[in-house]
């Protein structure tokens, strides 16, 4: 009987097996994977036993360290300010046309903070807009209805009013924000969709930013942080390391809506002189500077001058323009002589009607500020002496 066949190279061919030895195999596979199957459920057996044995002693509890300095830094402003931050619940009117009634329905949510014992609340204008009532929740989880005193739309802020007793309202510090600097800590509180409070953290990014407010007028030195500043954030206080009112949470640019580390804070320096004229006029008081502006013929000069600024087109009788001796546009026999051009209101530019009357904002009536003018080829110092509008 010949030899199987092997191949000259590569893996040998198995022998073709012997009459009556398939059933031995088989035998032999069935005990191999019993004792398998039964070494594995003794070794599952003998697990289970040690992890219940180990499970049931006492795991020892590690006690806390000291904590780190900015750990505390953080607790104790969190603490401190936490009783001057507010929930602010906005209702509209809603008209059954059916029936004709009148009913208010949530409108939105948002935050703010304490600013006096006397009861003003600030928060955003943009959390009140188009509301006809709010309701103000403190920290203690009590509700007063608001009253609004007053708004100041192209700066994004609102003051409203609760009759609560004075012993339940901790005003907020004030800080200032002029002497901010990049890198400086800094602490977000809010009351997002009435949670209670939370706070989030990071550094000024940038300062000097320019946003538009909700009436589409820029809102100008405003605060860049990453803290994060999420939905219902927006009123809420931005603070210093000693706890200091810096700015208002106001917006944030994100294409999902979330925090995304790039906030907007409108600094304290512009909501102390918004929120004092609001708390004693009922509105912002803008100081008159007394001039007629032209953007159109602003244009036109600057294409056929090369110069920027913004044209006066008429300077009013007895007015601040007027005492400092400012010219307004006139017409000759050979055409139009234009006004002088008002390049800066002190260190800043303006090109465009809308920034001069920003610019001015950041004034006060009686405040004397430098205009850098351009007048018959050259530029010139002129200070003027602002008034309270008539």
């Amino acid at each position: 009987m010949s030899e199987p066949y092997s191949p000259p190279f590569g893996y040998p061919r198995s022998a073709p097996p012997r009459p009556g030895s398939g059933a031995v195999w088989l035998l032999a596979l069935l005990l191999l994977i019993g004792g398998g199957l039964a070494g594995w459920l003794i070794s599952r057996a003998v697990w289970n036993h040690e992890a219940a044995t180990i499970g049931a002693e006492p795991r020892p509890i590690v006690p806390s360290g000291s904590r780190m300095e900015l750990e505390k830094t953080t607790m104790e402003i969190f603490r401190q300010t936490n009783p001057s931050v507010v929930f602010i619940n906005t209702v509209g009117l809603q008209t059954n046309w059916y029936t004709g009634e009148t009913t208010e329905v949530p409108e939105g949510t948002g935050s703010g903070f304490i600013w006096d014992k006397a009861g003003h609340i600030v928060t955003n204008f943009h959390v009140i807009r188009g509301a006809s009532g709010a309701q103000v929740t403190l920290w203690d989880h009590t509700s007063y209805r608001a009253t609004v005193v007053g708004t100041a739309p192209n700066n994004d802020l609102a003051v409203l009013k609760i009759d609560a007793p004075a012993a339940k309202l901790r005003p907020i510090l004030v800080g200032t924000s002029h002497d901010l600097q990049v890198g400086q800590q800094v602490f977000a509180i809010g009351d997002p969709f009435g949670l209670d409070q939370t706070l989030t953290t990071g550094i000024v990014s940038a300062l000097g930013r320019t946003i538009p407010s909700p009436t589409g007028h820029p809102i100008n030195n405003v605060i860049q942080v990453n803290a994060a500043i999420n939905p219902g954030n927006s009123g809420g206080p931005l603070l210093d390391s000693n706890g200091r009112l810096i700015g208002v949470n106001s917006a944030i640019v994100s294409p999902s809506g979330a925090s995304a580390g790039i906030g907007f804070a409108i600094p304290v320096d512009t909501v102390y002189r918004i929120v004092t004229q609001v708390v004693k006029n009922g509105r912002v008081v803008r100081p008159r500077l007394g001039v007629q502006l032209s953007d159109r013929l602003s244009q036109i000069v600057g294409a056929r001058w090369g110069v920027a600024g913004v044209v006066i087109l008429h300077v009013e009788p007895n007015s601040p323009a007027a005492a400092a001796g400012l010219r307004e546009t006139r017409r000759t026999e050979g055409g139009i002589v234009p006004g002088d051009i008002i390049q800066k209101i002190d260190d800043t530019a303006v090109n465009t009607t809308e920034e001069l009357y920003a610019a001015l904002e950041d004034y006060k009536p009686g405040d004397t500020v430098a205009l850098q003018i351009y007048r018959d080829g050259q530029t010139a110092q002129v200070k003027v002496k602002l008034e309270e509008p008539e």
